[in-house]
């Protein structure tokens, strides 16, 4: 017998299929980022630092007590993780140039635009005690 795991990028689909709740606009979203994450360290084409950060944004999709858990929160647990994927896809944008990510992004949409509206969205939502401890979660206060 054969056994097939689901892809993480699958059951974020799977978990975000029929919401349409206040934040469904940008939450939508966290699956295609989590897979450009992906993606970005894939290629082989970026340094150390950013391979150790991204893989951070990655983990921290898939740690279940995060700062705003997706077990109590349901969808709206996703917003964490979207700002840290973001917070780090800012970063390597700024080194790397948009034209690498929107490359490499999977959604029909700007790359640049998606990012500026899930940051927007998601520091709209977090207030600055959450974005300390989300970045104190994934260590990147340590490297800074």
């Amino acid at each position: 017998m054969v056994v097939y795991f689901k892809d993480f990028y699958d059951v974020l689909l799977e978990n975000l299929n029929n919401y349409k709740g206040v934040y469904a606009s940008f939450i939508d979203h966290a699956p295609n980022l989590y897979q450009l994450l992906c993606d970005v360290l894939d290629t082989g084409e970026v340094v150390d630092y950013y391979k150790l950060v991204i893989s951070a944004a990655i983990a921290y999709f898939v740690i279940p007590r995060d700062i705003i858990p997706e077990q109590f929160y349901d969808p709206y647990g996703y917003i964490d993780d979207i700002f840290i994927s973001v917070h780090i896809l800012r970063d390597v944008a700024d080194e790397y140039g948009y034209d690498f990510l929107q490359n490499l992004w999977r959604g029909s949409e700007n790359i640049q635009e998606v990012m500026d509206e899930c940051y927007e969205k998601s520091l709209e939502i977090l207030d600055d005690e959450k974005i300390q401890d989300i970045i104190n979660y994934v260590g990147l206060k340590a490297l800074s």
